[in-house]
């Protein structure tokens, strides 16, 4: 089998369950959007958290061109993306308990918040705990998780329970257990993960839909142009300014 072959399969794979979101968990991503406007409009302060490769979709709407002035990311030293050495260190991160606690605890977060936990398993401590204590502390919770992870494998957590299970809003991201849509003669292991391609699409749809719905409120969503193109510099320095009480990134 050709890898260009390979390669058109890997797209199709994605547009598939690109598609499946789409259609299936229009709902949950209508309402997971609606709880971003509602916290906006009443002055409150949004964050998102990924873990290892999960970071990636939450880094994907913070402070960027066409993106939400307003939302932060909720970093956790060690395991943000994979830049500590060695990587391993980073998933071992993840099952620690506690970490969570301490993280929003000295974090800006308070009551009337919202925060986006992104985790593909959703079974592993850190991102269990993140939402325990974030609804503990009066945020609202979305999860972006595959629920399949739920049903096929146990939790890593104390509780036995998943991501899913504390979150005022899931959102389904229809991938498999083991992250990987494709198998070939000759490639012992399945690949081609596409875990990220859908969480970025679901975390950026939820934007959208929030934008959406202040507009339809009356409510100008301060988004941020790029600073490639003319006067985009110009208009996000007033958009930080004017919001910098809600904005914690610049810090």
């Amino acid at each position: 089998m050709s890898e260009n072959k390979l390669a058109g399969q890997f797209f199709d794979a994605a547009i598939s369950l690109l598609g499946r979101v789409r259609d299936e968990e229009a709902d949950a991503m209508a309402a997971a959007g609606s709880v971003l406007a509602d916290t906006v409009a009443d002055g409150g302060r949004l964050f998102v958290f990924g873990a290892g490769h999960s970071s990636l979709p939450a880094q994907d709407v913070v402070y960027r061109a066409g993106g939400l002035a307003l939302i932060n990311l909720l970093a956790v030293p060690g395991v943000v993306g994979v830049d500590v050495m060695p990587a391993t260190l980073g998933s071992a991160l993840e099952r620690v308990d506690g970490l969570a606690g301490a993280v929003l605890d000295t974090s800006p977060a308070r009551p009337g918040d919202a925060l986006i936990v992104i985790s593909l398993s959703g079974r592993n401590s850190l991102p269990v705990e993140m939402a325990m204590n974030a609804r503990a502390l009066g945020l609202k919770v979305i999860g972006i998780t595959s629920l399949a992870y739920a049903e096929e494998t146990r939790s890593r957590h104390a509780s036995g329970t998943f991501l899913k299970d504390h979150c005022d809003i899931v959102v389904d991201t229809k991938i498999g257990t083991g992250d990987a849509e494709l198998s070939a003669d000759g490639i012992a292991a399945p690949f081609g993960p596409a875990s990220t391609v859908v969480g970025a699409a679901v975390v950026q749809a939820v934007v959208a839909s929030a934008a959406g719905e202040l507009a339809a409120r009356g409510i100008d969503p301060p988004m941020l142009r790029s600073g490639n193109v003319d006067g985009g510099h110009e208009w996000n320095g007033r958009v930080l300014s004017e919001y910098g009480d809600r904005i914690f990134f610049r810090h």
